[in-house]
């Protein structure tokens, strides 16, 4: 069975940002059944392998796949905080900063001016960098999960054949036969 224009719709706005609830409002359900709507949506066989081989068609449209994420949180992970200061200590200008750490590890910089002196005598003598990190071991879960270590897995799910017909459709898809 062929999605409906309204379901195709859904599926492009699920791809946006992931959340049924918006992305059933935006295709044109109602805004106040939107919330039990979208996940009916999720449900739905068809709506779901629409969803995962767009995602398939997505990531080889940008070739970001499971293996260019895990580089990246690996290379996240392992960056030395160290290459953002000098010899002397003294933290690096951000154009000096291994492009990793310009790429989002540095969640803020605050930098406050030291003054010495009052009314016309006062005068900066220098200043103060505050360097908020993000969170790394948010990194090695995403790793721990990705590689299915299951290091931090909060539950754990047996499944069966369930779904086994959409995942050999999927796998078609990818490989291009149609039998």
């Amino acid at each position: 069975m062929a999605l409906t224009a309204k379901q195709q719709r859904f599926v492009a706005e699920y791809l946006i940002d992931l959340n049924s609830t918006q992305a059933a409002i935006r295709a044109g359900y109602s805004r106040e059944n939107a919330d039990k709507q979208g996940p009916r949506l999720l449900a739905h066989p068809e709506v779901k392998f629409a969803i995962d081989a767009a995602k398939l068609q997505r990531s080889e449209r940008t070739e970001i796949d499971s293996d260019w994420m895990l580089r990246r949180l690996v290379e996240e992970a392992e960056a030395d905080l160290a290459d953002l200061y000098d010899e002397r200590g003294d933290l690096k200008s951000i154009d000096e900063w291994p492009e990793i750490w310009r790429k989002g590890l540095v969640a803020g910089l605050e930098i406050d001016a030291l003054y010495e002196g009052a009314g016309e005598d006062r005068r900066q003598v220098g200043h103060v960098r505050k360097i908020k990190l993000s969170d790394r071991v948010r990194r090695l879960e995403l790793i721990g999960k990705h590689v299915r270590v299951n290091a931090f897995q909060d539950q754990v799910s047996v499944s069966g054949v369930e779904g086994l017909a959409d995942r050999i459709a999927l796998a078609k898809l990818r490989n291009g036969s149609d039998g």
